[in-house]
């Protein structure tokens, strides 16, 4: 039976590929995309849900659905402020998984990070084994965490020290061998599809998909 889902990050670069794979599967009806801009879209599978992210108790009622799949995300360069770099990166993501366990959905698929622990020294990767610490407790009945390493792809925005690594991890690549292939970089599309993937699984539990698994599984 064809799913409805709700999809955060739509904008981004994973949300992206994987907006373009869920209109073109057979398995959703529907996509409502969270949203604080408009994406002006002309596809009648996709609902544009303008909302305030500070407020989405407001938005209740139409969050509503089978599967959440949650792409938020920043960086410090795009989100100067400590405060709603937080909000971003964990507070929002936090309850809209809330939301969705009130809500009844089956499933909550959310990307993280490679080396995320909430005992990390690195804001970023603190804030993200916060999360899914976070995430953990609140038995959700089916629940996906990624955890990819450095992505690629083509972003809307320049990332000057992003596009440097990117550059380095292609020679860097074939030198990671054994468990340090986990370290490799990986196309956003790879997790797009393993998310995608997954979803149509009908999986129960708590399942973590470090890079190396997600290169597999997309």
């Amino acid at each position: 039976m064809p799913q409805k889902v709700i999809l955060v990050g739509a904008s981004g670069l994973i949300g992206g590929q994987l907006l373009k794979l869920l209109i073109e599967s057979a398995e959703v009806s529907e996509i409502v995309a969270l949203l604080r801009k408009p994406l002006n879209l002309a596809n009648s599978k996709v609902v544009e849900l303008m909302i305030d992210f500070n407020e989405m108790e407001s938005f209740l009622a139409d969050i509503n659905g089978d599967i959440i799949f949650c792409c938020l995300g920043t960086t410090k360069a795009a989100t100067p402020d400590s405060n709603l770099y937080r909000k971003i990166d964990l507070e929002y993501p936090i309850r809209i998984a809330e939301i969705g366990l009130r809500n009844g959905f089956k499933q909550f698929h959310i990307v993280s990070s490679l080396g995320g622990d909430i005992k990390s020294s690195s804001t970023y990767l603190k804030l993200k084994g916060e999360l899914e610490e976070k995430l953990k407790t609140l038995n959700l009945e089916s629940l996906h965490i990624y955890q990819p390493s450095l992505l690629t792809g083509n972003r809307r925005e320049f990332r000057l020290a992003e596009k440097l690594a990117i550059i380095a991890f292609k020679f860097l690549n074939p030198l990671f061998i054994g468990p340090l292939k986990n370290y490799r970089s990986i196309r956003a599309e790879k997790v797009a599809l393993a998310m995608l993937n997954q979803s149509l699984k009908q999986l129960k539990g708590t399942f973590i998909y470090p890079s190396i698994q997600i290169q597999k599984l997309g």
